[in-house]
């Protein structure tokens, strides 16, 4: 008779709970290998720093510099070859993607397509928005309500839908970050707000130009009805944090959206390394 003491026991009733639900021992889907963080900032650190992390943390990281015109205010902003050039080759020698967060709409005019085509990845978001007279307006800053009209919530999100679809037809764009985040007034009523018929839209514009859809580990966002809804129409997940040292590749509710979901690397958007 073979005796299997208790530690043992619990432990294979863990796991064998953790693979019922499509999880690793670990925490992690099974079967989608090391997740990539592809929405990591050097902010307020280094790319060696950065790199450790990485590889403590068992997650391969894509790591992103705002990218568009001088217009848009950031510590950093990448805006014409040379400064592209210049940050590609900075990364060069580390084993982590190579990607841009792209600002307004107009941010690729800076740059020529052979440079941009040196990216592994575009990601975007819709956080920068026309406000009342024209100009862009950063949604989560403090003034957002003078300066932008959403009084009227429904109105607004007819805007904010519009922006989003906007934003997805002009490429090159791969991943949607941030996704389906809300500005402070209007982000109590999120999932009343983000209507079927509001989802449908941009799933359906993500689906046809090929959009990978970010799930948020820092917004834990989007809801799982938006994920389901995506996923039904065939279009591709990434995991991103958000984070700026040292929070990125903490990817704990990505993982379990991802395990919710049934992901499988078939549902996971992957860019091939480039030179």
């Amino acid at each position: 008779m073979i005796r299997v003491g208790r530690r043992q026991f619990l432990a294979s009733g863990v796991a064998a709970t953790l693979a019922a639900r499509g999880m690793t021992a670990e925490g992690k889907p099974a079967g989608l290998g090391m997740p990539v963080d592809f929405h990591v900032h050097l902010d307020n650190s280094t790319i060696d720093r950065v790199a450790e992390l990485s590889r403590q943390r068992d997650v391969k990281f894509g790591i992103v510099e705002h990218a568009g015109t001088k217009e848009n205010i950031y510590p950093k902003v990448l805006s014409n070859d040379q400064e592209l050039a210049g940050y590609l080759k900075m990364l060069e020698p580390y084993s982590v993607y190579r990607g841009v967060q792209t600002e307004w709409t107009d941010w690729a005019t800076g740059f020529s397509p052979a440079m941009l085509a040196r990216l592994d990845f575009v990601l975007t978001d819709g956080m920068t928005f026309p406000g009342k007279d024209g100009r862009r307006v950063k949604l989560w800053e403090k003034d957002v309500e003078a300066r932008v009209e959403m009084a009227d919530h429904e109105a607004f999100m007819d805007r904010y839908v519009d922006w989003y679809v906007q934003i997805i037809g002009r490429p090159p764009i791969d991943i949607f970050a941030n996704f389906s985040w809300l500005p402070k007034p209007l982000a109590p009523d999120h999932d009343r707000l983000w209507t079927p018929a509001r989802m449908k839209r941009v799933v359906d514009a993500m689906q046809k130009r090929r959009v990978a859809m970010e799930i948020s580990a820092s917004y834990k966002l989007p809801s799982l009805a938006f994920l389901k809804l995506a996923k039904a129409a065939g279009v591709k997940f990434s995991f991103g944090s958000n984070g700026r040292y040292p929070n990125m590749g903490k990817l704990e509710h990505s993982l379990q959206m991802a395990a919710k979901l049934g992901l499988t690397p078939a549902d996971m958007f992957m860019p091939e390394r480039k030179s």
